[in-house]
């Protein structure tokens, strides 16, 4: 490749303003995929799963693991123990739904506006129409 035809890169140092943009972009999107992750937990199909079932689940392991005298079964054992207690721990740990959707009501409205977000589409979302009344969502759609 020659060197006389080279087009001269410049690089632009980004403004304040650009930067506060994009912050807030990510403080925005951050907040509201927090609540959309807490609201949308999908229903599982098949018996329910309880923290008692579980707890069981992990002491029968536990008694199997002491056992078992193969230790490549162990290895099993304890594989299927460590998955059963992230099941446990995921099945027990609190979200403050609440807290969530502070977030999501302070930043739904300039999200919807920037973004091109309408109402039925939170709306499917599974967002409550109570809301985004109260993030100040206009009642709206796309032509």
């Amino acid at each position: 490749m020659g060197h006389g035809n080279r087009e001269e890169t410049r690089i632009v140092a980004m403004s304040a303003e650009h930067k506060a943009a994009i912050a807030q972009g990510r403080r925005e999107s951050k907040a509201i995929k927090a609540y959309l992750e807490a609201i949308s937990v999908p229903k599982r199909r098949g018996r329910p799963v309880t923290p008692e079932g579980l707890e069981s689940r992990i002491a029968d392991l536990d008694q199997r693991i002491r056992e078992e005298s193969d230790p490549l079964a162990r290895v099993d054992l304890y594989q299927t123990r460590i998955d059963a207690q992230d099941a446990l721990d995921q099945l027990t740990a609190t979200v403050d739904i609440d807290a969530l959707e502070v977030g999501f009501v302070e930043y739904a409205a300039s999200y919807s506006t920037r973004k091109g977000i309408t109402w039925p589409a939170w709306r499917e979302a599974g967002v409550s129409a109570g809301v985004l009344r109260a993030a100040g969502v206009k009642r709206t759609r796309r032509s």
